[in-house]
């Protein structure tokens, strides 16, 4: 059994979902060291999260932050919880229903998604600083 893990700080991104499976092969060189295993990525933060979806049409993660924003909305009259602004209650919501971490077999030194599968980091916030990932592989 061998493991690997690295911690990476992604650059600031803009609200939205934007896909993030080429940094995390480039901060995981040693995937191709693992013939069968796991890759976990999990986010160091309650406002942003991760979540697995098509990586083709950009035109997705536009629908995915429009779809989010409806369910769960700023300027809720219920909130309390709004120190860092209006988008402050909604992103953890947000993080907590897509999650902080997503786990991707590895096979033969290579993530095994799905054709139309890559790794999204879904930031939820309005003015976030970067964002840190703990990227942890092990396996055969």
């Amino acid at each position: 059994m061998i493991f690997f893990q690295e911690e990476v700080r992604l650059p600031s991104f803009v609200r939205g979902f934007h896909l993030i499976t080429d940094t995390v092969l480039k901060a995981m060189p040693q995937i191709k060291q693992v013939s069968t295993g796991m890759l976990t990525v999990f986010i160091k933060h309650t406002s942003a999260s991760l979540t697995i979806n098509e990586n083709a049409d950009p035109t997705v993660r536009t629908d995915f932050e429009s779809h989010i924003n409806v369910m769960v909305p700023e300027d809720a009259p219920y909130y309390i919880h709004t120190y860092e602004g209006p988008d402050d209650m909604p992103a953890h919501i947000k993080a907590s229903l897509m999650g902080s971490s997503v786990q991707v077999p590895v096979t033969q030194g290579r993530l095994n998604l799905g054709t139309w599968q890559g790794i999204y980091l879904c930031e939820h916030r309005n003015n976030a600083s970067g964002r840190s990932l703990v990227i942890s592989c092990f396996g055969h």
